[in-house]
């Protein structure tokens, strides 16, 4: 069986695309009433515990642990990148503040933690493909504190004893959830528009390629890696690179439009564009397959079915 039987759990950021397709499979798996869902907003239609939950409070994530006596904590509460370049005074708050609390909340209650971490810790000198040993030299402000929160996590676990795990996590790709502010949302977006106006202008030139991974991996990749020994994790443990698909934009539009001849997309770059530039096009994740056995499942074309599908149900029952 997947991950530790009896865990009680805390997710923070629940309501983001993540977090939404991962309080789905954890519920699933250990029963709604073991996973207690936090955010900073509610939309009234969580289907279990929900309390409202500021990061930025750490005596607020220490009741909340002691409340519900959790054991495991996936902390997934941040500012995306493109959303990071317009205040990076908030992403450096939540993103490095919010994680030393949870880390610092971890430590005193024994807790285990995931917190993702990003193909944005990435920089130009990466490309095309990142290795897991790259050096890291990311150009934004989200991609430096991904990078720092790699780093912070090793500390607390050689320094503090807290088994803190972590996935580079390429974009995402999912229906079930509308993106909420990366620089791949492009890749999600376009089957909304496409679906409902069947036209879409990508903020990417066509030739933009980068690392992709339908959601159902990704969700599938962190419970496996929570599953794993911590003694079994190599120095990769904060933030192992995994690999799912990598195409570029043109790539994703000709797919599309094999299924929808109709279909008119035009790539028209934006400040997006700046940051795609100085992310690999691809990344290599070797040490993932070795110490913990990972494998994607989805290829470029199963990808895009799946999403048309996705879409498709998810507009019809809206």
């Amino acid at each position: 069986m997947v991950g530790v039987p009896g865990s009680q759990i805390l997710v923070t950021g629940a309501l983001g695309q993540i977090g939404s397709d991962l309080t789905n499979t954890l519920r699933a798996m250990y029963g709604k009433g073991s996973v207690l869902t936090t955010d900073i907003h509610d939309e009234g239609s969580q289907e279990g515990p929900f309390q409202l939950l500021d990061v930025l409070d750490y005596e607020a994530i220490s009741r909340a642990i002691s409340e519900h006596s959790i054991d495991t904590i996936y902390h997934l509460a941040a500012v995306l990148s493109a959303h990071g370049e317009k205040d990076p005074d908030l992403c450096e708050r939540v993103n490095l503040g919010g994680l030393q609390n949870i880390l610092d909340a971890a430590r005193n209650h024994g807790c285990r933690v995931f917190a993702p971490s990003s193909i944005a810790v990435f920089g130009p000198d990466s490309r095309p493909i990142a290795m897991q040993h790259s050096s890291l030299s990311p150009t934004t402000v989200y991609g430096r504190t991904k990078k720092e929160g790699e780093e912070m996590m090793l500390k607390y676990f050689h320094n503090y004893g807290v088994d803190a795990r972590g996935l580079r996590y390429p974009g995402l790709l999912s229906w079930t959830t509308p993106p909420t502010g990366g620089t791949t949302d492009y890749a999600v977006q376009v089957f909304y528009e496409i679906h409902e106006n069947e036209k879409y202008d990508f903020f990417v030139r066509g030739d933009t390629k980068l690392p992709m991974m339908m959601m159902q991996d990704a969700i599938r990749a962190t419970m496996e890696l929570m599953s794993v020994p911590s003694e079994k994790l190599s120095r990769w443990r904060p933030g192992y690179n995994i690999r799912g698909v990598s195409f570029s934009a043109s790539e994703l539009a000709h797919c599309i439009r094999s299924r929808k001849p109709n279909a008119v997309m035009r790539f028209v770059p934006d400040e997006r564009q700046h940051i795609a530039d100085t992310w690999p096009e691809d990344v290599d994740d070797a040490p993932a397959r070795d110490d913990w056995g990972w494998e994607s499942r989805f290829d470029i074309d199963q990808l895009v079915d799946s999403m048309m599908a996705g879409v498709a149900q998810s507009s019809s029952s809206s």
